[in-house]
């Protein structure tokens, strides 16, 4: 397996190698750049996150030669929502999506972008960016004294890392209460069904993935999980309180005995440059899990920093023009999304509230579908 191959000077380097960044090292790899691409870990492995993607995303993967249809997704047309008293609300999906692990997924995208000559640091961490302006370039340092260098940088790295400290970014001084939790299951389950059930402090999430298997993945606070000492505890103190949770605890075959935890799950607003890095994918912004459209979001947004860094790179662009106009479109592509994603967020709070919202959505069909599209995009 090709990994941390010597490179001294690329045109891209994309920092971290999620969907965001697997997709945009893919995108400018076929426009022939050379592109590099720094990830901490080992492919595969599982990541916390909701494994539905919204078929937006499909006519860019096609593009990019990276249809997923040979991973054998789960196609997914309904979604219901359910409050922690166990009251329910159903809706069409208007686009629908897919279901496919992150371990699958990601792993997939890897291949092919190894294929097509993107270069990898693997187990590797950027520990500094520095930009140089009289050379017009980016330093960039690896926690194990390495240095490279390249014209663009994406930070495509997730939602919170050492590197935010770096940049100096200002949400990262914010502590976030939020803790990210996720197993994959085997249980009895529509398979073209995405559920969202609600508990107090907290959702969860429900939807199938490939080879007969569900992802199950579930937000709640640390306060939350402190008060109740441990994760079990929690699930069988909290969760089962709605009693969709309570079968799917009781009834589901857990395919791995940990789950994934990740703490520190921000969805203050990010800028997306930082010091001249374009960011991109969760890096830039997060919209909240009860939105489903992270996964989508996070490859829109690598096709739009592909795109700005190509016409710089072949110099349509100046860096200040790169990076004006890629902050435009990023906020007229995202910025409405993740604003009423805050809000959706907020109208599921308590299980009082969250009842309130759902028994008033059930009879309001035409509100449902315009909040789904306006946290959704157009196939692009």
């Amino acid at each position: 397996m090709p990994t941390n191959r010597p490179v001294s000077a690329v045109d891209v380097l994309i920092i971290g190698g999620g969907l965001a960044g697997l997709t945009a090292a893919l995108d400018l790899a076929g426009r022939g750049w050379q592109v590099a691409l720094v990830e901490r870990r080992h492919y595969p492995f599982h990541r916390v996150c909701g494994e539905y993607v919204s078929n937006e995303v499909l006519p860019y993967l096609r593009r990019l030669g990276a249809d997923p249809a040979p991973l054998q997704p789960a196609q997914i047309e309904q979604f219901l929502v359910s409050a922690p008293g166990g009251r329910t609300l159903t809706a069409h999906l208007d686009l629908g999506g897919f279901g496919v692990s992150r371990y699958a997924l990601d792993e997939y995208l890897y291949q092919l972008a190894t294929a097509r000559g993107v270069q990898f640091w693997l187990g590797a961490t950027a520990s500094n960016v520095s930009f140089e302006p009289d050379a017009d370039r980016f330093a960039v340092a690896l926690a194990d004294g390495q240095q490279l260098a390249a014209r663009v940088v994406l930070g495509a790295y997730g939602k919170r890392a050492t590197l935010d400290r770096q940049l100096e970014r200002a949400f990262f001084r914010q502590r976030s209460p939020y803790v990210g939790v996720k197993y994959h299951l085997r249980l009895d389950f529509p398979r073209n069904l995405i559920a969202l059930h609600n508990f107090a402090d907290g959702y969860a999430g429900l939807s199938a993935i490939e080879a007969d298997r569900y992802c199950f993945c579930y937000l709640t606070t640390r306060e939350q999980l402190r008060r109740h000492g441990s994760i079990p505890a929690l699930e069988a103190e909290v969760l089962a309180q709605n009693p969709h949770l309570r079968q799917v605890l009781t009834e589901a075959e857990r395919l791995y005995a940990q789950p994934e935890v990740i703490n520190e799950i921000s969805f203050a607003p990010k800028t997306c440059v930082e010091q001249h890095v374009l960011m991109c994918g969760d890096a830039a912004g997060l919209i909240t899990p009860l939105c489903g459209n992270g996964m989508a979001m996070a490859m829109h947004g690598a096709a739009l920093a592909a795109e700005h860094a190509h016409c710089y790179l072949g110099g349509q662009l100046t860096r200040p023009a790169l990076e004006a106009s890629y902050t435009r479109a990023w906020q007229r592509q995202f910025a409405g999304r993740l604003r009423v994603g805050r809000l959706v967020q907020r109208l599921f709070g308590g299980p009082r509230l969250t009842d309130a919202v759902v028994a008033t959505l059930r009879h309001a069909p035409a509100l449902v579908q315009g909040l789904m599209r306006q946290t959704h995009g157009a196939p692009f």
